[in-house]
C-alpha cells in the first residue's frame, strides 16, 4: 500500500526556499558590518597617524585639512553601519521569522510521515495476522 503523500510539500519547500533566502540575507547583512567596521578601524588608525609637529603654517593647515576630512569620513562611516546595523536586525528577525515558519511545517510534515509509517505497519500486521490465522484454519481443517 502506498503512503499518502504530504499535502503540503509545497508549502514546505516554499518556507525552506524562504528560510534560505532570509539566511542568506543575514549572511550579506553580517559580512557588510564586518566590512564597514574594518573600514571604520583602519581610518582611525590613519587619523591617528597624523602628526602633531607641524613646522609650517601650510603644514598645519595641511594636518588639520586632513583630520576634518578623516572626521567626516568617520562621521559617514558611522551612519553607514548604523544603517546596516539596522539592515542586520530586520534580516535576523526576517530569519527567525521563517525559520519558526519552516520549522513548524516540518514537524507537522515529519508528524505526518510517522503516522503514514504507523498506518503501514498496522496494515502489514493485519495480513501477517490474516495469513497466521488462514494457516492455522488449514492446519486445524486437516487433522
Amino acid at each position: 500500500m502506498m503512503p499518502k503523500p504530504f499535502s503540503l510539500a509545497g508549502l514546505l519547500r516554499l518556507r525552506r526556499t524562504e528560510q534560505d533566502i532570509a539566511g542568506a540575507e543575514l549572511a550579506r547583512a553580517n559580512a557588510r558590518i564586518r566590512d564597514n567596521a574594518t573600514t571604520e578601524r583602519r581610518a582611525r588608525r590613519a587619523l591617528a597617524e597624523y602628526g602633531d609637529t607641524a613646522t609650517s603654517t601650510e603644514t598645519l593647515r595641511a594636518i588639520a585639512a586632513a583630520r576634518q576630512a578623516s572626521a567626516t569620513m568617520l562621521a559617514e562611516l558611522q551612519i553607514v553601519l548604523d544603517d546596516d546595523l539596522s539592515a542586520h536586525e530586520r534580516a535576523r528577525a526576517d530569519y527567525l521569522t521563517a525559520r519558526m515558519r519552516f520549522t513548524g511545517l516540518e514537524k507537522t510534515e515529519r508528524r505526518h510521515r510517522e503516522a503514514a509509517i504507523a498506518e503501514d505497519l498496522k496494515h502489514e500486521q493485519q495480513a501477517l495476522d490474516e495469513l497466521t490465522g488462514s494457516r492455522a484454519a488449514r492446519e486445524k481443517g486437516d487433522e
